[in-house]
């Protein structure tokens, strides 16, 4: 039976037999045993399905990944142990040394030293291209080695809003998937496959967990994209690999699985970023009340940001919500419910000042994490993108004073009064 995504964050991925436990159970073992070496010979093979190492795949973590493939709408996903790990497997695991692969300029500075720092020794080059680069701009930036094309739905912490439907398009222009993080938009207020995107990934360590209670990321696959119709760019899908008898991934597991099977026995076996099966029950736990939560932080935030645009000491807010936004008629396209908790701005007094208000701050707290259930507040200047030059942190969209406030889910009264608490003490 169908269901509603709302259903869908509480039933789907599981569904208890006679006598079976409501919840998804916590499977905490490691290995798994078998009556005879061919059975687990099979597994080893890819010739049957189960379970033998926790390393590669486990059924609480398997349970939860499909709760977020219905979800997203996909039609296969794997869990991760980090959101870094999501971005990071979801490129490596169609490029490799002497590839290029595109990325919109203000994604997450985590993810940006990850491609322009890590996976360049790796071999990988990436070229970053401004989210509002025109089709004439995108276009020059592929190369016949290009091998796929990565951005943001909204941005963290510049908050730019992608223009999927328009990357994707440039992106299957020239043969190559489009892979989105929708870790900010969540599945409750963007499904990036409906407008084109091929593979999504999240740091659910963000709302989808939403208690910054554990560390995890996943990658769902949209199961459209025709890796075979484009077999010359990724061999690793469409051609034999050795390292598991000849077996050629699209052939035997369909467009549907192919990409995250491959990511799964070769990546997670030699890498083993695995989440834990705890941690993905505590994921399972928020996930039942995302489309609760979500809707919640978005209209926190759109109060919160018309109040700040409205203050005396606030110089800018940068908010897709607020009319007059850059990016306002965008997310009216692609977020028509809202977009997220989190809001970007910056005071007359500068950088200084930036740093005095936080200091100030009673509810909310200073720290280097966004989109939970709680207030949080941080500098990136000085913070998630430290490492990067003044150049490269106006390519992303940030400027020095920019302060990045998670509005949680607490009364918004309150909130706005210990805003203005420390507004009122900052010169």
């Amino acid at each position: 039976m169908s269901y509603k995504i709302n259903t869908n964050c509480i039933h789907a991925g599981y569904t208890p037999k006679n006598g079976e436990p409501r919840m998804i159970p916590i499977i905490q073992s490691t290995t798994f045993k078998y009556d005879s070496s061919e059975e687990m010979g099979k597994l080893f093979d890819l010739e049957s399905e189960g379970y033998f190492y926790t390393r590669l795949q486990n059924p609480t973590n398997d349970m939860v990944a499909a709760k977020i493939c219905a979800l997203e709408g996909g039609t296969a996903a794997m869990l991760l142990s980090s959101g870094q790990a999501a971005s990071f497997y979801s490129v490596f695991n169609i490029a490799g040394c002497g590839d290029h692969v595109i990325s919109s300029s203000t994604i997450y500075g985590g993810t940006f030293n990850l491609f322009a720092v890590t996976m360049k020794r790796m071999g990988i080059e990436f070229t970053f291209v401004s989210p509002d680069a025109t089709d004439e701009e995108l276009n020059a930036a592929f190369r016949p080695n290009t091998k796929a094309v990565f951005g943001e739905t909204i941005a963290n912490p510049a908050l730019a809003v992608l223009d999927i439907e328009r990357f994707a398009k440039a992106a299957h222009a020239h043969g190559v998937p489009l892979i989105v993080d929708n870790t900010f938009a969540t599945p409750i207020n963007c499904r990036p496959f409906e407008w084109g995107a091929d593979i999504v990934i999240h740091s659910t360590t963000k709302y989808l967990d939403g208690h910054a209670a554990s560390l995890g990321g996943v990658i769902v696959d949209s199961g459209n994209f025709d890796w075979d119709a484009h077999s010359d760019k990724f061999p690793g899908l469409t051609t034999p690999d050795d390292s598991y008898h000849g077996v050629v991934y699209t052939e035997k597991f369909g467009l549907g699985k192919a990409y995250i099977t491959k990511a799964t026995a070769q990546l997670m076996r030699d890498f083993g970023s695995m989440q834990s099966p705890f941690n993905a029950y505590l994921l399972n736990l928020g996930l039942e009340s995302l489309h609760v939560r979500v809707p919640r932080h978005c209209a926190n935030a759109q109060a919160v940001a018309e109040y700040l645009s409205k203050h005396e000491k606030v110089a800018w807010v940068n908010y897709c919500g607020l009319p007059g936004n850059k990016y306002y008629e965008r997310a009216k396209k692609y977020l028509p419910n809202g977009s997220c908790g989190v809001i970007s701005f910056g005071l007359k007094g500068g950088r200084k000042a930036a740093e005095d208000f936080m200091r100030e701050l009673r509810l909310a707290s200073i720290a280097t994490h966004v989109a939970d259930a709680k207030t949080c507040i941080l500098h990136p200047a000085n913070a998630t993108h430290r490492q990067m030059n003044d150049e490269q942190l106006i390519a992303a969209g940030i400027s020095a004073d920019l302060v990045r406030l998670s509005v949680g889910i607490e009364d918004v009264e309150d909130i706005i009064s210990d805003i203005e608490h420390a507004l009122s003490l900052t010169e």
